[in-house]
């Protein structure tokens, strides 16, 4: 009796470590929001290249809010993610977030969005600078120099809108854009939808909008629309929606990026430092302009 309870410990024992060896590594992500279909198709991307390796990818979702994300973060280091990826809802406050994983020695890969502060093995994210410059050309090549034109903002503090702001701004130089208006919509259809239908009461000469995002685009539309104007307009990511817009006429162009290559660039980036290879500073993911 004594001989099979020891067999059978021995069994168990064996299941145990065979069970510890073939657990896998959990990378985390955190996500600034979901409510956005840009960084649903980023979640996407990264779950695919976590199954496609071996890894159990956990995402939190941080509902445009830093306190959330902080929340997130120390959850996630609780965890025991070996890597974690962050697409930030603010530059400046994910600094708090990212000194955590620092302090724990975990190491921090930030997509689509830098971070103002702390240590960041990789960046993984499109030129937004010279997106913002490749939607102002295409303004001026529609329309000529001199253009009357809108700007709707992204969320202010994150990196996304101060790059693509300033892209932009390179092409209101370059070609002498008459700039009616620049405000913020952060990145949201309602707000781009209630942001240019009050534009639109004072600036109805406008001849072309640069959203600084495909959701802008689509809110800024649906006013333009319904005031029965005709206005060049301008999104940025590429987002299903957005593609289908331009494809139907409605959208005059959308600089894209690849939301899904950027996820699954940062979980291949995660591999390689959860493996001890070194990785580059910036992982650049290339943009095109789709139009009709």
């Amino acid at each position: 009796m004594k001989k099979l309870t020891t067999i059978a410990s021995a069994m168990m024992l064996s299941l145990a470590l065979s069970g510890a060896t073939l657990a896998k590594d959990t990378i985390a992500l955190t996500v600034s929001t979901l409510n956005n279909p840009f960084f649903v198709s980023l979640k996407d991307g990264a779950q695919k290249k976590a199954d496609e390796l071996g890894y159990e990818l956990v995402v939190l979702d941080s509902q445009n809010d830093p306190a959330k994300e902080l929340s997130n973060v120390e959850d996630l280091l609780i965890r025991g993610a070996k890597v974690l990826l962050i697409n930030p809802t603010d530059s400046e406050a994910v600094s708090n977030a990212i000194a955590m994983a620092n302090k724990k020695n975990v190491p921090v890969i930030t997509l689509d969005r830098g971070a103002a502060n702390g240590k960041v093995v990789s960046h993984v994210a499109s030129d937004n600078v010279a997106g913002g410059k490749m939607a102002g050309d295409f303004i001026a090549a529609k329309l000529g120099d001199g253009a009357k034109v809108i700007q709707l903002e992204g969320l202010a503090g994150t990196s996304a809108a101060r790059e693509r702001g300033e892209g932009f701004q390179q092409a209101i130089t370059a070609h002498k854009f008459d700039v009616l208006a620049s405000q913020p919509a952060d990145f949201d259809r309602t707000k781009g939808l209630n942001v240019m239908e009050n534009l639109l009461a004072g600036k109805g000469d406008v001849q072309a909008v640069f959203a600084q995002n495909d959701e802008m685009a689509l809110g800024a539309l649906r006013a333009i629309s319904a005031a029965n104007k005709k206005v060049l307009i301008v999104g940025f990511d590429g987002t299903d929606d957005g593609v289908k817009a331009v494809k139907r006429g409605k959208l005059a162009a959308t600089v894209a990026q690849q939301p899904e290559l950027i996820g699954s660039l940062g979980v291949a980036t995660a591999d390689k430092v959860i493996k001890g290879e070194v990785v580059e500073a910036k992982i650049p993911v290339d943009l095109k302009v789709i139009s009709e």
